[in-house]
């Protein structure tokens, strides 16, 4: 069909972005715990600290917004989602459930993840 990629080219863009994403967090001082925490409830991009603050980040990529930019399309379900893995990670992790939490949302707009704008919104939405 015309307009869409292969699936293997948008997974690729999905890659790049999220290791574009970890590159710009890691260098603003976040420290990685995990990346792609996947369980019965979804998956979560990266997990990572800042400072004692216990960072859920969703990276999002979208070369057309035709529907939705891609800050805008991390929807209350979606979020809802995340939520709900964050909770599971924890549940995991009991050494992390005092840390405060907070859910951060990296957005990329545009045909070419290179080229691409990077938006980054700390404390996107709440639990």
């Amino acid at each position: 069909m015309a307009g869409h990629e292969p699936k293997r080219v948008n997974r690729d863009k999905g890659l790049r972005s999220e290791q574009r994403a970890l590159d710009y967090l890691l260098a603003a001082g976040l420290t990685l715990l995990t990346r792609n925490y996947r369980c019965r409830q979804g998956e979560i991009d990266l997990v990572m600290t800042d400072s004692n603050c216990l960072v859920f980040v969703e990276v999002r990529y979208r070369a057309s917004n035709r529907f939705a930019d891609a800050a805008g399309s991390v929807d209350l379900r979606k979020q809802a989602k995340i939520r709900r893995t964050a909770q599971n990670f924890l549940g995991r992790h009991l050494g992390l459930t005092d840390a405060p939490v907070r859910f951060d949302v990296v957005a990329f707009d545009g045909a070419e993840v290179d080229q691409c704008r990077l938006q980054w919104t700390k404390d996107a939405f709440r639990v």
